[in-house]
């Protein structure tokens, strides 16, 4: 039993990006309250119903970083609106051929997760483009939570730079090892 709570609740925790987004709750109840007024078809209903209701641990499962998966409110945000204005453009339209619905929340569904990595990734390059120790303020997609990134960057001009980079980043170090 107290392993079958454990795994509920660890699959709870892992949640998509997006699933952290304000109105996430909000676009996909509707999307799924509204899929069956959207196909036709019998065998597009289930596969989109579900397709939507796995959207978030679908979207985790996909994302294969090396690195947190940590975002910036601010991409976040980018990458919700993008999403949410291709799902309401699908929505608009009238009649669908056979396969075509499911085949279309797929295609935005693997946009989304292109969207997120790249979003993470760009966050950490452009955090090493500073010059020693930086950090930036995040959300986790694992369990939604905010968090903050810390990375060392290597954009630094001068030795004084540098010198002061390094004295920064062994104050880092230490201070991590005290807490």
């Amino acid at each position: 039993m107290a392993l079958l709570l454990c795994l509920g609740l660890t699959a709870a925790l892992a949640r998509g990006c997006l699933h952290c987004h304000g109105n996430f709750s909000e676009k996909f109840s509707f999307y799924r309250h509204h899929v069956n007024l959207k196909s036709w078809w019998v065998g597009d209903i289930p596969v989109s119903g579900s397709l939507l209701s796995d959207w978030s641990q679908d979207t985790m499962k996909e994302l294969h970083l090396a690195i947190p998966a940590e975002i910036t409110r601010e991409k976040l945000n980018q990458v919700a609106n993008a999403v949410y204005q291709k799902m309401d453009q699908l929505y608009q339209g009238k009649m669908y051929f056979p396969g075509y619905f499911p085949n279309e929340l797929r295609a935005i569904f693997r946009e989304q997760v292109h969207l997120i990595q790249n979003a993470i990734i760009e966050s950490r390059i452009d955090c090493q483009r500073h010059c020693g120790i930086f950090q930036y303020e995040t959300i986790s997609c694992t369990n939604c939570t905010d968090s903050h990134v810390v990375c060392f960057g290597y954009n630094c001009e001068s030795s004084a730079q540098w010198e002061t980079a390094v004295q920064g980043l062994l104050r880092y170090i230490q201070d991590d090892h005290t807490r």
